[in-house]
């Protein structure tokens, strides 16, 4: 089995491929190529409306009179309660617009026919700027602004520009990958800022506000509810991200990323990132406990230390145990558990001697069966501390030490 991995990762790709959902990452919609955004954005399209609703059937009216349902709100009986935060939290909501230069030589240089015949009077690469926009926050009065990594990565200039109409030059202080988080450090006081909340104690039905610049539209809210807590990154389809995504129905759009998702006081619970291509009413924020502890670690060190294994895993189903039985000819025990389909070489679990076809069983004497508890015990352990995997190899359960490294940033990228 474990020299075949090349068979194995095609095996579980074609399972994946034909219903595999994508994510877009909610960058302007002139970004169309800064690194994080066009990883998904190429292949993807806001095929929703622009308010993000579903049109509702035609209800017969009854015989009986009928009897309107009393307003519902989430704040004692005020059905404007979205007036209340947005007069108290849009000031504290920025544009962000970033621009950077990136040389693209002619096409013909790519043959290496051509490049041998200019060599060195070979044409000068041409330069083009690609400009994009998103939203932000602000979390402190002396200008510190939270917003997606996707949004600033990679930019030559930053420009933030308030409510009140001032336009600012922001500097990027960091941003990490992984998690899609940057801060952006303006030269302000006295600012407006947005209140934080628990993003902790979310339950669904929970009513949502979202404020942001969708398509160039400054200072748009859109509201609704908070549609389900707890989707991990490949639920939605951002595979290379390390969140726990809040889901809601309130309309957002590319140019949203970034800005906040509000609770019915005003306190910000998630920062709006994603949907996905073709739906209708599903959008996804950074809960903003993570995104929190992210921002204070790239406010003091100015990047953030992911653990890391190298390995490529799937959540083993009967399906894929079928699959790979049968086209590989051998025989996996178990359909229960996750299986590794890559080791990336020379990482931790190459060192360590973890293989592809491996299933692991429990790391640390923790049971796991889907690749999301495998990521949480990653992410909440300790760089060069080993973890005991246990894992089933050839019919044989096998413990192995492997010793987490940091995340390489490239590897971030890509």
């Amino acid at each position: 089995m474990n020299k075949h991995p090349d068979t194995i990762k095609s095996i579980i790709m074609s399972i994946y491929t034909k219903n595999y959902l994508r994510s877009l990452l909610l960058c302007g919609a002139a970004y169309v190529s800064l690194s994080g955004c066009t990883q998904l954005a190429n292949s993807l399209s806001t095929s929703r409306n622009a308010q993000g609703t579903t049109e509702q059937p035609t209800v017969a009216a009854s015989p009986l009179t009928a009897v309107a349902p009393p307003i519902i709100s989430a704040t004692g009986g005020d059905p404007n309660f979205v007036v209340g935060v947005v007069q108290k939290v849009g000031p504290a909501v920025v544009r962000i617009d970033s621009s950077r230069t990136v040389s693209q030589s002619p096409e013909q240089l790519e043959d290496p026919f051509f490049r041998r015949f200019f060599g060195e009077n070979a044409p000068e690469p041409r330069q083009r700027v690609e400009r994009g926009s998103g939203s932000g926050f602000i979390i402190n009065a002396n200008g510190q602004i939270l917003t997606n990594s996707h949004v600033v990565d990679g930019a030559d200039s930053v420009t933030i520009t308030l409510k009140d109409g001032r336009t600012l030059k922001g500097k990027v202080m960091g941003e990490d990958q992984v998690t899609d988080v940057a801060v952006v450090q303006i030269e302000a006081n006295n600012l407006p800022t947005v209140a934080l909340g628990n993003s902790e104690k979310l339950q669904p039905g929970e009513a949502v506000i979202a404020i942001g610049n969708p398509l160039g539209l400054n200072n748009t809210v859109t509201s609704g509810i908070l549609s389900a807590t707890g989707r991990s990154s490949s639920d939605i389809g951002a595979t290379d991200k390390r969140v726990d995504y809040i889901q809601t129905d309130a309309a957002i759009n590319p140019g949203n990323s970034g800005g906040p998702l509000l609770n019915a006081r005003g306190e910000v619970i998630g920062m709006n990132t994603a949907i996905i291509k073709g739906a209708q009413g599903l959008g996804f924020a950074i809960p903003i406990n993570t995104a929190q502890r992210i921002a204070q670690e790239l406010i003091t060190k100015g990047r953030v230390d992911h653990p890391y294994l190298g390995i490529q895993m799937v959540t083993l189903t009967p399906e894929i145990r079928e699959r790979v039985n049968a086209r590989l000819g051998i025989n996996l025990s178990t359909d229960k558990g996750v299986l590794l389909i890559d080791i990336v070489p020379r990482s931790p679990a190459a060192a360590a001697g973890l293989r592809a076809g491996d299933v692991i069983q429990s790391i640390n004497n923790q049971p796991v069966s889907k690749i999301e508890e495998v990521q949480k015990i990653v992410e909440g352990s300790k760089i060069g501390s080993p973890l005991q995997v246990q894992v089933q190899r050839n019919n044989q359960v096998t413990q192995v030490a492997v010793s987490p490294a940091a995340f390489p940033v490239q590897q971030a990228r890509n």
